[in-house]
């Protein structure tokens, strides 16, 4: 058990901060074990086992790597966005669909009952994790606006929308504040709908709804809590797969970065045009944020060297004053447990030379 006494306070103001993303592949014995899970062969007891050894080894591998800020690599979730509700009562699992641009589809489930409540909150992995480190843990949490999709267009009867948003924006301060006073070093909002929100609905509408409900919950933290919480955009990654990269940036991120967060982690490395979003990034960053730059990309199978990080990095400089820029993954690895479509190996051979190349940018920018 690790003393919490003796945590290391990671100085952001050194240098150029780099953090990950999220998720990263599962080992196989968790692999086996949660296909055995699923077929009645292992007990609930045996699966925690093999995601608590799976959550160890991923903290370890990243300290060996260097990573001054860390993440369980979502092990114990099945999913980025599913993980509060996975075994909650009042689900069907007929909820709405979201297709790839490779053909398959993930299917989220609609909610049949109130009153909305969390069965898990993120801070439990959170705490998982930092018994196994000194160095700071970043948690992941999903945004209520994906959440709300829940709701079924046909409403539920006895438990008006109005009522289920009331409890929704509750149950997600809660995911959050739960982690900022489990000692998170940041905690980050999963917003990869906000992209795929304009493919659904070009007119904005939609966007508009989901940065409005966003909002609500981050202003019930002060501008000290805000400044440890952050919104990660992306248009998704499944399999080595996008739902939502043909919906142009430029009519996300203005939007997006009128969220009262602190930081903002930006897909890019995967932009065929990055230096036009960088443009609107620079436009429209609000005093006090910090945005993250994605240097690597999870769905492209070649692995950026350090040089190629470096040159990412010190074009961003050129539109974000560098004392407000940080570096990060374009996405999470394996956003669902079952995605194998980027080994173990090669997402650690990306975050490490996603930790060197920000190092020789942040050297050559004198910082």
């Amino acid at each position: 058990m690790i003393d919490k006494t003796q945590i290391v306070i990671y100085d952001p103001g050194m240098g150029i901060p780099t953090e990950p993303i999220g998720s990263i592949p599962r080992p196989p014995a968790l692999l086996a074990a949660l296909t055995d899970h699923a077929a009645g062969r292992i007990s609930d007891a045996e699966l925690a086992a093999r995601q608590a050894e799976a959550v160890a080894d991923t903290i370890t591998r990243l300290e060996q790597l260097g990573c001054p800020v860390l993440v369980d690599g979502e092990q114990s979730k099945p999913s980025f966005v599913t993980y509060p509700i996975a075994g909650l009562d009042g689900l069907s699992p007929d909820g709405a669909v979201i297709p790839f641009a490779d053909g398959h589809t993930r299917q989220l489930p609609h909610l049949t009952s109130g009153p909305f409540r969390y069965r898990v909150h993120a801070a439990e992995y959170l705490r998982e994790a930092r018994r196994h480190t000194r160095l700071p843990v970043k948690q992941a949490v999903i945004a209520p606006s994906a959440l709300s999709l829940l709701y079924p267009a046909a409403g539920i009867a006895g438990y008006p929308r109005k009522v289920f948003l009331d409890d929704l924006i509750a149950e997600a301060e809660a995911d959050i504040r739960g982690c900022l006073d489990a000692g998170a070093h940041a905690v980050q909002l999963d917003f990869t709908e906000g992209r795929l929100s304009l493919k659904l609905d070009p007119s904005g509408g939609l966007l508009e709804d989901f940065i409005a409900l966003n909002n609500q919950v981050l202003e019930r933290f002060s501008t000290a809590e805000r400044a440890r919480i952050g919104v990660h955009t992306c248009p998704g990654g499944d399999q080595d797969s996008t739902h939502s990269a043909d919906v142009d940036y430029g009519g996300l991120l203005p939007r997006l970065l009128r969220l009262q967060a602190g930081n903002f982690y930006v897909q890019l490395a995967g932009e065929p045009d990055p230096a036009r979003v960088l443009d609107v990034i620079g436009a429209h960053l609000r005093p006090g944020t910090r945005v993250f730059i994605g240097v690597t990309d999870p769905i492209d199978p070649e692995v950026e060297t350090p040089e190629q990080v470096r040159d990412r990095v010190l074009r961003a400089a050129r539109h974000i004053p560098v004392e407000r820029l940080g570096t990060c993954d374009d996405c999470g690895f394996s956003p669902f447990a079952d995605d194998t479509s980027t080994s173990r190996e090669v997402a650690f051979a990306k975050i490490a030379a996603r930790i060197r190349g920000t190092a020789l940018a942040a050297e050559a920018l004198g910082v």
